[in-house]
C-alpha cells in the first residue's frame, strides 16, 4: 500500500484520498479521488462541468501536465448561431465583478476527460473506487462550506437561481439560503456520478448526460453542441520547468498562461535577498508582479501564439529586462505525494458558474466564456475546440530525494500566491505551514487602475499605486495546498488558513 500526504480543500476530500490509499491507490489515484470530492461538494466554487489541469511527476520520469481546460464550443454551427444566449450580471463579491452567465457562457467542459486520462495513464486503483467517496457524499449529503456560503451569499440571486434543481439544493423550503455546515443534497448528482463510475467518461461526452447537456445549451441559444462534447480530448503537454534554489519546479505550459507567469515571477526574483521580507525585498516582489501581470494583460491575453509570447516574457524575466520598464493584473486545488516519489497536483475551476444545470443531471456547468477579465476575446473566442486562457498553475517540484506538490485556487491571485509560497519555502527556509500562512501582496491589474492589495503584517515599501491593506488574512489571496515527501524526513502537508482545508499524512 502506498503511503501518502495530501493537502486539499476540505477534510472530506482528504478523507477520500486516505480511503483510496487504503485500497492500493497511488498519489495520482488519491489526488483524483480528493479532487472529485472538492469539485462536486463545493457548490458555487467549483463543479464537474468545468476545467482542470493535472501536473504529475514520477521519480525517474519526465513531468507531464494533462490539459483538461475548457474549449471554445460551436462545432457545426453557422456564424449567425454563435455569440448568443448569455446574460451580463453584476456580483458584489470581491469588491464587485461583472460576468456573463446563462447557456451562452458555457464552454466545452474538460475536467472529467483529464481525470480519466490521468487515471488510465498513471492510476492503479479501480475507477469505481476513485468515485466511491464522492458518490457517497453526494448521495448522503455534504456540509455547505464557509467559502461556498460566502460566495453564494452574493451570487445565488443573480446566478444560482437559474436552475430549479440547483436552487432547491441550496435553499430551505422557505427559499432562504442554507447556512454554513447545513447539509446539501443536489438532486440527481449522485446518479450521474454513479453512471460515470460504471461506464466511464464516455457517458458524459457521448451518452445520455452529453445529450442532456447539449440539448440544454441549444435550447437556451448557447453554442455547446453534442459534436463539441464527442470530439473533446484531454491533451498531454510538457510542463514548463524552472529552477528555484536546488529545486526544479514543473508547472502548466502554454496555451494556459498561469505557469508562464509564475515562472517569470520567480525568475524576476532570482536575486532576492535571503534575509526575509524586508521593505526592499517586498519592493522587488511587487515590481515582479506588476511587470509580469501587465505583460500578461497586454500580450498574452490576445496572443494568437501564446507559446511565443510566453517565451518572450520568460526570457525578459531571465535577462533582467522585464523589471526595467517599471522604473518610472474561482477554483479548488489538491496536492498529493507518495512514498514512491510521485507528486500529483490538480487544480479545477468552473469560473463563477453559469447557473445552468441540465434537468435530471445534477451537474452545474461553467461560465468560462463569460469570465470577462480572463477571456477577453468575448463569447465567440476562436475556432471551436481551441482552449480558453487559464491562470491555473498546478505544480510539482523535485530535488534529490524529495518531491513537492503545490497549487492554489484564486483566479489571477493563483500565480502571486504560489510565487510567494515558493520563495518562502524554497529560498527563505520557512516551514511548510509558515510559508503558506505568511502575509501576501498582490498587484491587481484587473481594472483600469492598477492597485496593490496586501494583508496586514508586512513592512510595505513606498509605491506609486493605491494600496488596500486588508484587516486580516483572507481567501482573496488564494488557498495554497502543499504536500512534501522527503526520503530522509518523511511526509508533510499543509493547507492554507485563508480557506477551509483538509490534510492527511500516512502514519501521522
Amino acid at each position: 500500500m502506498s503511503q501518502i500526504a495530501v493537502a486539499t480543500t476540505s477534510q472530506l476530500a482528504a478523507d477520500a484520498a486516505e480511503e483510496v490509499a487504503a485500497v492500493g491507490g497511488n498519489a495520482v489515484d488519491c489526488a483524483l479521488a480528493a479532487a472529485l470530492v472538492t469539485i462536486n461538494t463545493e457548490p458555487g466554487v467549483c463543479a464537474l462541468g468545468g476545467s482542470a489541469f493535472i501536473t504529475i511527476w514520477r521519480a525517474d520520469d519526465d513531468p507531464v501536465t494533462i490539459d483538461g481546460n475548457v474549449a471554445v464550443p460551436g462545432a457545426g454551427l453557422t456564424p449567425d448561431q454563435r455569440g448568443h444566449g448569455a446574460v451580463r450580471v453584476n456580483v458584489a463579491y470581491g469588491g464587485g465583478i461583472t460576468t456573463l452567465v446563462g447557456p451562452g457562457s458555457i464552454a466545452v467542459p474538460g475536467t472529467l476527460a483529464a481525470i480519466e486520462h490521468a487515471w488510465k495513464r498513471y492510476g492503479s486503483a479501480a475507477w469505481g473506487d476513485i468515485f466511491e467517496p464522492t458518490i457517497r457524499a453526494c448521495r448522503d449529503g455534504f456540509p455547505l462550506s464557509a467559502a461556498c456560503r460566502y460566495y453564494l451569499g452574493y451570487s445565488r440571486d443573480c446566478i444560482f437561481n437559474r436552475s430549479e434543481d440547483g436552487f432547491a439544493a441550496l435553499h430551505h423550503a422557505d427559499r432562504t439560503l442554507l447556512g454554513t455546515g447545513e447539509r446539501v443534497i443536489v438532486p440527481h448528482l449522485a446518479d450521474s456520478l454513479g453512471a460515470i463510475a460504471e461506464d466511464g467518461a464516455r457517458v458524459f461526452y457521448e451518452g445520455d448526460i452529453a445529450a442532456a447537456i447539449a440539448g440544454h445549451c441549444q435550447d437556451g441559444n448557447g453554442m455547446l453542441t453534442l459534436e463539441d462534447l464527442r470530439s473533446y480530448r484531454a491533451i498531454e503537454r510538457a510542463p514548463l520547468v524552472v529552477d528555484v534554489g536546488d529545486w526544479s519546479i514543473a508547472s502548466n505550459p502554454p496555451p494556459a498562461v498561469g505557469g508562464s507567469v509564475l515562472e517569470a515571477m520567480l525568475l524576476a526574483c532570482a536575486d532576492l535577498p535571503l534575509d526575509g521580507w524586508t521593505s526592499s525585498a517586498l519592493s522587488q516582489l511587487i515590481d515582479s508582479q506588476r511587470a509580469c501581470l501587465d505583460f500578461r494583460k497586454r500580450h498574452l491575453d490576445f496572443a494568437d501564439d501564446v507559446a511565443s509570447e510566453a517565451a518572450r516574457l520568460i526570457e525578459a524575466a531571465r535577462s533582467g529586462r522585464l523589471l526595467t520598464r517599471w522604473t518610472s493584473a474561482s477554483t479548488v486545488h489538491t496536492s498529493v505525494v507518495d512514498n514512491h516519489g510521485t507528486g500529483c497536483s490538480l487544480t479545477a475551476s468552473s469560473g463563477y458558474g453559469s447557473g445552468e444545470m441540465p434537468a435530471g443531471t445534477g451537474l452545474w456547468l461553467n461560465n468560462c466564456l463569460g469570465e470577462i477579465e480572463l477571456n477577453r476575446r468575448g463569447l465567440d473566442a476562436g475556432p471551436p475546440g481551441s482552449r480558453l486562457p487559464s491562470n491555473m498553475a498546478p505544480s510539482v517540484g523535485r530535488r534529490d530525494g524529495a518531491v513537492l506538490a503545490v497549487g492554489s485556487p484564486g483566479a489571477d491571485r493563483i500565480t502571486t500566491a504560489l510565487q510567494q509560497f515558493l520563495i518562502n519555502y524554497l529560498l527563505l527556509g520557512m516551514s511548510l505551514d509558515d510559508a503558506i500562512a505568511h502575509p501576501r501582496v498582490h498587484v491587481d491589474t484587473s481594472g483600469e487602475v492598477i492597485k496593490l492589495m496586501a494583508e496586514p503584517g508586512l513592512d510595505l515599501p513606498p509605491v506609486d499605486l493605491p494600496v488596500n491593506v486588508f484587516p486580516s488574512l483572507v481567501m482573496y489571496f488564494g488557498g495554497v495546498a502543499a504536500a512534501v515527501y522527503d526520503s530522509a524526513s518523511g511526509f508533510e502537508a499543509a493547507a492554507d488558513p485563508r480557506r477551509e482545508g483538509g490534510v492527511f499524512v500516512s502514519g501521522a
